[in-house]
């Protein structure tokens, strides 16, 4: 049988080169909803294996009498032989059948629409025709009233969209979009303290002195326990929203990412900026086991929010395009206010997610402690930047700690070097702070920016060496001077083409 054990060689070999030709992916186990799809693999090499064995090597073996056929004194032993082997092997493992997957999630309010830019006898002339006003709100930013509509009934949501936008040519009018958290629960962490602020140079949580004092920051989320220990330096303010109707969401997403941002420094959730200045808004409510946002409800929060001071809002959600958001969007941006968003967790075939997909946003990716890609994590021209984002340390919702996954722990990364980096350059706008992000950070993957980490992994001491190069000497600007390990404090008045460089790319703007 020597043939057959060579094409049973073969066979492993060519798996071997099959698994080592595939992209290297973070495979963590998040939620275990693969399917079994490792396992089926397996079957099938056990299967392939087998039938070499089974066809020999392909020769006619012809005994005397040319039958073909081992004379019965042969046969007979093989088969007692081979029915003693037969006895102490294990039946053949059947293939795991893949779990069923669940239902797909609604992904807009059930006849429902919103509008903006109505005036009082457009709303009494739909409301003539059917459509019920369930809500009616002041948007400062955008200068308008949001309405919430709900279609009459036996008219299909794209029929009483079209009616409306009929009715008023200059009014935004689009379905009611879900926006959700976008995390995914781990098991556990190899310990309290996971590598994902050394992966990116992130000192200023462990030290007294910060890099300077950061810029205020904004949270639309789900909802915050403001008892827990990490905001024992009550740094995080959380606005109700007006009007509010809906019950609010659970706890868990918006104090996991609110720690993960200004979590106090003497708590084991340490944030990035511990004690900085966080305004947050729960814009979010909770059907069942579906945590989600309403355009309505999203857009309103993105409004009140706006109004607090803030220099870079984080937004760890993703939903649908939608026209009223991209209308916020583009006027929050018009305000000098930096968004950053995550960029999904449906996988790197899902459509591009939004708000990140939209102008003028931060869209960011999440990696692992090895810098490899979050697998669910989305893919596209939009992404702009990679953060650790697989097994993240922070609060639980009522106390303690525990790991996280999923782009929505990568995004608050990125913002609290926003805030860093709005705190020492106030005026850079969003073109401003993308060329910095670019040239400071460290490039993974294919040369350049690419669809699946952007310009690469955000390099936070490099970040604030760029921007600080690009202010007035008489500035007396903050640099980082050398500390052990290669990046350090921030001091001031240091030259800034003098500095250790930090693995990743030449600091300054190309």
């Amino acid at each position: 049988m020597p043939n057959a054990s060579v094409g049973t060689g073969a066979l492993v070999a060519g798996a071997a080169l099959v698994h080592a030709s595939a992209p290297a992916f973070a495979q963590e186990g998040d939620d275990g909803d693969d399917g079994g799809d490792d396992d089926g693999g397996g079957g099938g090499g056990a299967g392939s294996s087998g039938g070499g064995r089974s066809g020999g090597d392909g020769e006619s073996r012809q005994f005397r009498g040319g039958s073909g056929q081992a004379p019965e004194f042969i046969r007979r032993p093989l088969r007692t032989l081979r029915s003693l082997f037969d006895q102490g092997s294990p039946p053949p493992r059947q293939a795991r059948r893949a779990a069923p997957q669940p239902a797909p999630l609604p992904d807009r309010a059930e006849r429902e629409l919103t509008a903006l830019g109505l005036d009082d006898d457009d709303v009494a002339a739909l409301e003539a025709q059917g459509f019920a006003v369930d809500e009616r709100v002041l948007i400062e930013l955008l200068g308008g009233e949001l309405v919430r509509l709900v279609a009459p009934d036996g008219v299909s949501l794209d029929d009483a969209r079209a009616t409306v936008v009929g009715l008023n040519a200059t009014s935004a009018v689009d379905f009611n979009h879900y926006y959700r958290p976008e995390a995914r629960p781990l098991e556990d962490c190899e310990g309290m303290n996971c590598p994902a602020t050394e992966l990116i140079d992130w000192h200023f949580a462990a030290t007294e002195d910060a890099c300077v004092v950061p810029a205020r920051i904004g949270l639309i989320d789900t909802g915050i326990n403001p008892d827990h220990e990490a905001f024992s330096a009550g740094s995080v303010t959380v606005l109700d929203r007006v009007g509010q109707a809906e019950e609010t969401s659970d706890l868990k997403h918006g104090t996991a990412v609110a720690a993960l941002l200004v979590g106090s420094k003497q708590e084991r959730t340490s944030g990035l900026l511990p004690g900085a200045d966080l305004v947050a808004v729960d814009a979010f409510q909770t059907a069942g086991a579906d945590t989600r946002a309403t355009v309505y409800d999203l857009v309103r929060a993105i409004d009140r929010v706006a109004r607090e001071e803030i220099a870079v809002l984080n937004l760890s959600l993703a939903g649908p395009a939608n026209e009223l958001l991209e209308r916020t969007v583009a006027a929050i941006a018009e305000n000098g206010i930096i968004l950053v968003a995550a960029a999904g967790n449906d996988g790197p075939s899902a459509p591009p997610a939004y708000p990140a997909a939209y102008e003028n946003v931060i869209a960011v990716t999440a990696v692992d402690r090895s810098r490899r890609p979050y697998r669910r994590a989305g893919q596209g021209d939009h992404i702009d930047i990679a953060a650790p984002g697989v097994e993240i340390w922070t609060a639980a919702s009522i106390s303690g700690a525990r790991p996280k996954t999923g782009t929505s722990f990568a995004a608050p990364f990125v913002t609290a070097a926003i805030a860093l980096a709005k705190a020492i350059d106030p005026t850079m706008d969003a073109a401003m702070i993308a060329d910095h992000l670019e040239a400071s950070a460290d490039d993974l993957g294919d040369p350049g920016r690419d669809a699946v980490f952007g310009w690469g992994l955000l390099n936070t001491p490099a970040l604030c060496r760029a921007v600080t190069a690009t202010q007035a000497e008489d500035d007396a600007p903050l640099l980082i001077s050398a500390s052990e390990g290669g990046a350090g404090d921030m001091v001031a008045g240091a030259d800034p083409n003098v500095g250790p460089a930090t693995g990743g790319r030449a600091s300054g703007v190309r």
